[in-house]
């Protein structure tokens, strides 16, 4: 394989829309908690509570998850410095661990994934049976038989 300025170059646009959609959720997360401190002041609330303390989480998770993209986005930098050098040997040991890098923040995005589908799940599921999926082939099998 060849190893050449472009290669740590390709990480460019990748890590660039990472830290776009990561700051995306970042900013939601932080509005709804701004959200629910306001109704928590006006109402104490234990699912409010458990809720804000959900996105607390998500939020250190987010930000290590930025953190860890930046430093990968660093580390192909320094790759391509090492490349302009001439010291190839340095240069494929920063672009390994720039990879290693944004896999693990890759990884923490599952898992934050994770973390608001769950917390998702069980908002929905307080709601009982007021809220119900729409199942067309349940509707039109209901229609047949009234």
């Amino acid at each position: 394989m060849e190893f050449t300025l472009t290669t740590p170059a390709l990480l460019f646009p990748t890590v660039s829309l990472i830290l776009l959609a990561y700051t995306n959720r970042f900013l939601a997360i932080a509005a709804l908690i701004r959200k629910l401190a306001g109704d928590y002041n006006t109402k104490a609330d234990k699912r409010t509570v458990d809720q804000i303390r959900n996105l607390r989480i998500r939020l250190r998770l987010i930000r290590d998850m930025q953190m860890l993209s930046i430093f990968s986005l660093f580390l192909s930098v320094l790759c391509m410095f090492f490349l302009f050098n001439g010291d190839i040997l340095i240069a494929k040991y920063a672009f390994g661990a720039s990879l290693i890098s944004l896999l693990i923040s890759l990884g923490m995005s599952l898992r934050e994934i994770q973390i608001s589908t769950r917390a998702l799940s069980i908002q929905l599921k307080d709601l009982g049976d007021d809220v119900r999926l729409w199942d067309p082939i349940k509707d039109l099998v209901k229609k047949k038989h009234d």
